[in-house]
């Protein structure tokens, strides 16, 4: 059984331990998750694990022969090749071995004496080539591609056309089709939708090997570990059970944790009084000093700033009616090409927390813009509630945070009076602590800057949120921190996000969008997941129903009727099929045609030279090219059957 182990692990940076004495072990069936606050050395460890930082002192062992893939927070980037050809690149131990295979086969035809040895060797290297699942290599690349969501037309696009994200989404989909003894992975999830994460906890809930994760999303890690380690003030402390089990252990902990903080903080202010009080008195000079001592023997309890209270407070919502907005026949497209929305009717009440789900490139964000009355390019109308106010939140709004001013005076000018006492805790929830107020906007990476954006707005008097991703770049704390809020706020919120926990946690109702339409279930996201699995395996039964019905009647029929019914039922399929087959054709002219009318406008430096127009021309691209995908492998099949 491959496994790495650790044994009084220690590693510092100037004058600060990050790991001391840590002692871990993984191996193949390892489900495990490293948990611990921002900042605490989780992405530290893993690297340490990984091999990619060396320890300052202890052991580090691993099995001879195993195999350990890592995938880091981002940085990785893939060009040159075509995305199938790079997700090849993953089983290149396969041809290694095939070449070695060859290479035994032509020294066996030139060496006839040493014929059994080579041959023994040669049928070891094929079972060897056989049990990696090498010549099933183009079956696995595809389903994890698509498993990731990836369409079919990618596969020919050159890596270096993907985005960002997408290219943490390629690395990810090769390391996973290695199949590494040992997996470390360090936030997987950030660039995955819903759909991609569902994939992935199904992959890691069957996966053989061992694993070591690092997530924010605790609904991800619930359903996919079976431990949790936790890196606290440099130490590494193992749990048992999943997720939830671990925090609520750990929340039993800290409340004693910080029940000892609290005594010991009384127990130090009140020596220090003392100390103040009588320390210049010369008749309580020695009892001073006794006081002194006590103080300087006192070990300090350290409470990371994660663990202390987070309190985020809105501004009370402005009144408003009943209906926050109404949206009727909004019909969406680009370049008259793309249909993003058809005939959208939605009325979202006051009060309510509607999330909006759906497939990337659905339309989600598109609808949310039109909402927000950021997008008014459309047909039909979005009509706002009497004393409607929109906040609004994309995954762009950090490109407005600019200049040069330090964080906390960039809040504070745009903060009520009121909350400028609540400002340091505030940042704190969006893990700005410590000195980190005081950083220049102009060296705040994208996150940051995603996160002051996302404060910002929460310090406005409105009484409709529409948020789009609003969670990206928070770690669970900070999470929670917001959902309290957002629970608490006086008014609406429309949002999309694809943390399952904070959607479950937040909505009221679910907005689907879907195939350029929209469907709303009137309940919460359990009861909409709920909904759909009931219609699933309805329509299911219904098949079955219907196939075992038109089995019985066709056995009923004498020998003649089964004849002739069999013959005017195969020349009405291939009636059905034939037309079935022209109108996908002529489906797939106009999607192509489509196609090159987008890729024509991306060409525009009008077009690639403004970041707005060419992203959302990118994601037409990117969904048009799902439709084609889909239409194409629906045709292939209606050919395969005639």
């Amino acid at each position: 059984m491959a496994f790495v182990q650790f044994s009084d692990v220690s590693l510092a940076f100037g004058d600060r331990d990050i790991l001391k004495n840590v002692s871990l072990s993984l191996q193949s069936g390892s489900k495990a998750a490293l948990a611990g606050a921002n900042g605490a050395g989780k992405s530290t460890l893993i690297k340490v694990i990984a091999g990619v930082i060396a320890p300052d002192s202890g052991a580090r062992a691993v099995q001879k022969g195993a195999r350990i893939g890592y995938l880091p927070q981002s940085g990785l980037t893939h060009a040159g090749c075509t995305l199938w050809e790079e997700a090849d690149r993953a089983f290149s131990a396969g041809y290694e071995l095939q070449a070695q295979i060859d290479a035994l086969g032509e020294e066996l035809a030139r060496s006839p004496a040493h014929t059994q040895t080579l041959a023994e060797r040669q049928a070891s290297l094929i079972q060897q080539l056989d049990d990696s699942g090498w010549h099933r290599r183009a079956a696995v690349i595809e389903s994890v591609l698509s498993g990731l969501g990836f369409s079919r037309d990618d596969f020919s696009r050159m890596t270096e056309t993907f985005s960002g994200g997408w290219q943490m989404r390629i690395a990810l989909a090769t390391l996973l089709m290695q199949r590494p003894d040992i997996l470390l992975l360090d936030e997987p999830t950030n660039y995955l939708d819903l759909e991609a994460r569902t994939w992935l906890e199904q992959f890691l809930q069957e996966y053989d090997g061992g694993f070591l994760v690092v997530s924010h999303d605790r609904y991800f890690l619930d359903v996919t570990v079976t431990e949790v380690y936790e890196v606290f003030c440099g130490t590494v402390r193992r749990y048992t059970g999943n997720f939830s089990c671990y925090e609520k252990t750990r929340a039993t902990e800290i409340a004693s944790l910080m029940a000892q903080y609290e005594r010991q903080q009384r127990e130090i202010q009140r020596l220090e009084d003392l100390i103040s009080r009588f320390g210049a008195k010369a008749t309580k000079a020695a009892q001073a000093q006794s006081w002194q001592k006590q103080l300087d023997k006192i070990e300090r309890i350290t409470v990371p700033e994660a663990f202390k209270p987070l309190c985020v407070a809105f501004p009370p919502a402005p009144h408003a009616g009943k209906v926050a907005a109404v949206l009727s026949g909004v019909t969406k497209t680009y370049d008259g090409a793309h249909m993003v929305l058809d005939n959208v009717d939605v009325q979202i009440d006051s009060g309510e927390r509607l999330a909006v789900v759906g497939q990337n490139g659905a339309g989600k964000t598109t609808l949310l813009k039109i909402i927000a009355g950021v997008d008014t390019h459309y047909s039909g109308s979005c009509t706002l509630g009497t004393g409607i106010q929109v906040g609004y939140f994309s995954q762009d709004s950090a490109e407005r945070i600019t200049g040069s001013d330090r964080i906390l005076d960039y809040i504070a000018s745009r903060a009520p009076m009121k909350l400028i006492p609540l400002l340091r805790d505030m940042l704190g929830a969006f893990l700005f602590r410590g000195d980190d107020v005081f950083k220049s906007l102009s060296v705040l990476s994208g996150g940051e800057k995603s996160r002051v954006a996302l404060l910002e707005l929460l310090l406005r008097p409105v009484n409709l949120l529409v948020l789009d991703e609003p969670t990206n770049h928070l770690d669970m704390y900070a999470k929670d921190a917001l959902l309290a809020a957002l629970d608490d706020f006086g008014g609406t919120v429309v949002f999309v996000s694809h943390d399952r926990g904070f959607i479950e946690g937040l909505s009221t109702r679910v907005l689907e969008v879907r195939s350029g339409g929209c469907r709303l279930f009137a309940g919460d996201y359990r009861y909409y997941s709920e909904r759909r699995a009931q219609e699933a395996a309805a329509f299911a039964e219904e098949q079955d129903v219907f196939e075992k019905k038109h089995s019985s009647a066709v056995q009923s029929l004498s020998s003649g009727q089964r004849d002739w019914q069999a013959e005017k039922r195969r020349k009405a399929e291939m009636r059905k099929q034939e037309k079935d087959i022209a109108r996908l054709e002529s489906t797939i002219a106009e999607l192509e045609e489509r196609q090159a009318t987008l890729e024509r406008a991306l060409a525009d430096p009008a077009v690639y030279s403004d970041g707005e127009k060419s992203r959302a021309i990118q994601q037409d691209i990117q969904a048009v090219s799902e439709q084609l995908s889909l239409y194409m492998n629906a045709w292939e099949r209606a050919v395969a059957e005639q």
